[in-house]
C-alpha cells in the first residue's frame, strides 16, 4: 500500500492540473458561445487558438497521468481504502462536470454558428432573388435604346 500513495499524489495533482486547464477551457468555451452569439465572428480565430493550445495541454497530462491511472486501477481495492480515495472520486466528479459544461457551451456555439450560416444563405438567395426583381424592373421602366437610335437619326 505505501508504494501507491506516491503514484495517488501523482495522479491527484495531475487531475488538479486537468481542472485548472479544464476552467480554462470552460471559460474559453463560454466566450467562443458568447461571441457566435452576436456579430463579432472575427474573434473566433482568437478563441480557437487559445482552446487549440489548451487542449494540446490537456492531452499532454492524460497522456502522462494514463499509465498512472492504469497502476492504480490495478489495486483499485487497496485504492478504495485509502483516506484520498473519496478525494480523487470527487476530482474526477469535477472534471466530469467542467467537461460536460464545455460541451453543452460548444453545443450552443454550434447552433449559433448554423443559424448565421442559414441567415447568411437566406439573405444571398434574397440578394439574388433581389437582383432578378430588379432586372426585370429595370427592363419595364428603361425603354429599348432602339427607340432613341431612330430619333437621332433624324434629328
Amino acid at each position: 500500500m505505501d508504494d501507491l500513495r506516491p503514484a495517488v499524489a501523482e495522479y491527484r495533482a495531475g487531475l488538479e492540473a486537468e481542472i485548472a486547464m479544464l476552467h480554462q477551457l470552460a471559460a474559453l468555451a463560454e466566450r467562443e458561445r458568447e461571441v457566435t452569439g452576436g456579430a463579432a465572428l472575427s474573434v473566433l480565430d482568437e478563441i480557437s487558438d487559445a482552446r487549440d493550445r489548451m487542449m494540446a495541454s490537456l492531452v499532454a497530462v492524460e497522456s502522462q497521468l494514463q499509465p498512472i491511472r492504469r497502476r492504480l486501477l490495478e489495486s483499485i481495492d487497496v485504492i478504495k481504502t485509502l483516506e484520498s480515495f473519496q478525494e480523487l472520486a470527487a476530482l474526477h466528479r469535477t472534471a466530469a462536470a467542467l467537461a460536460a459544461q464545455i460541451v453543452t457551451a460548444d453545443d450552443h456555439s454550434l447552433a449559433s454558428l448554423q443559424e448565421a450560416e442559414l441567415a447568411r444563405r437566406f439573405a444571398s438567395e434574397s440578394l439574388g432573388k433581389s437582383e432578378t426583381t430588379l432586372a426585370a424592373y429595370r427592363r419595364v421602366v428603361t425603354p429599348p435604346l432602339a427607340n432613341a437610335t431612330l430619333v437621332n437619326r433624324r434629328g
